[in-house]
């Protein structure tokens, strides 16, 4: 039994297999080689790339469940090779950015949801029942653990890793690891840094610029002063300044041990 309703205005690709009971509004775009399992909702403003999976019970494009949204035409746009587990839900944009955007290469696992607003970069991992807020901003290489909460308007960095269950109420620096409560740097994020190919080196000197910002006693504007007249300039280093210099919310503590 087949009983699906796809919308006549619907750009559905090549090679795109529909489970069963799926509804696919009009002002859908669906690129070649996606999988859609059953009991799938694609609503109106969502578009979808290449090879992607979307696992039964999604409902993707819904509503922003935020009051000052007033049924505005915003977006939701999905790229492509993503792997959306059981019973996610992703909020399309409100008026205040137009869109929610995740990039390539994304597992985001069952019954997490993704508010307004949001964006994702490429090759994260969103863990099991993550609630992620509205204008939550995750970049490139982000592992998220399970059960997390992400608080409105948070910024993740670069290849940095949130244990499961964490509390985030503050930006998250690049290539660190986070964990406790309150949530805590606890080091970097070794495991997931030499898998992606840094050198024993380079994951030192992330070391040593990380002990500055949090383990020497130095308030942030002088920590990064001294992290940029004692430390050569490279990529990663200027990342982290960059990160810090223009975060709103300010990051995570760190811990003295």
């Amino acid at each position: 039994m087949k009983v699906s309703i796809v919308g006549k205005k619907a750009r559905i690709g090549k090679n795109v297999q529909i489970g069963n009971f799926v509804t696919i509004e009009n002002e859908v775009v669906i690129g070649d080689n996606t999988w859609i399992g059953n009991n799938v909702s694609i609503l109106n403003g969502t578009s979808i790339g290449e090879r992607c999976q979307i696992h039964s019970g999604a409902v993707l494009g819904g509503n922003p469940q935020d009051l000052k949204y007033n049924n505005e035409p915003t977006l939701l746009i999905i790229g492509n090779d993503n792997i959306i587990r059981e019973s996610v839900t992703v909020n399309k944009g409100t008026l205040s950015k137009g869109k929610t955007e995740i990039g390539n290469n994304n597992l985001i696992m069952g019954n997490a949801h993704i508010g307004h607003d949001c964006l994702i970069g490429n090759n994260c991992i969103v863990g099991f029942g993550l609630g992620i807020a509205g204008e939550v901003v995750i970049d490139d290489w982000v592992n998220i653990g399970g059960l997390a909460a992400i608080h409105q308007f948070s910024v993740l960095g670069i290849h940095s890793m949130i244990g499961g269950m964490s509390r985030v109420v503050k930006d998250v620096p690049p290539y660190v690891l986070v964990g406790r409560e309150p949530l805590t740097y606890v080091g970097l994020n070794r495991v997931g840094l030499k898998r992606r190919g840094f050198k024993p080196e380079k994951i030192n000197e992330l070391k040593e610029i990380y002990r500055i910002v949090f383990q020497k006693n130095k308030n942030t504007t002088l920590a990064l002063e001294f992290i940029e007249n004692n430390f050569e300039p490279f990529l990663e280093r200027d990342i982290i300044i960059d990160f810090i210099r223009k975060s709103v919310r300010g990051i995570v503590k760190g811990s003295k041990e």
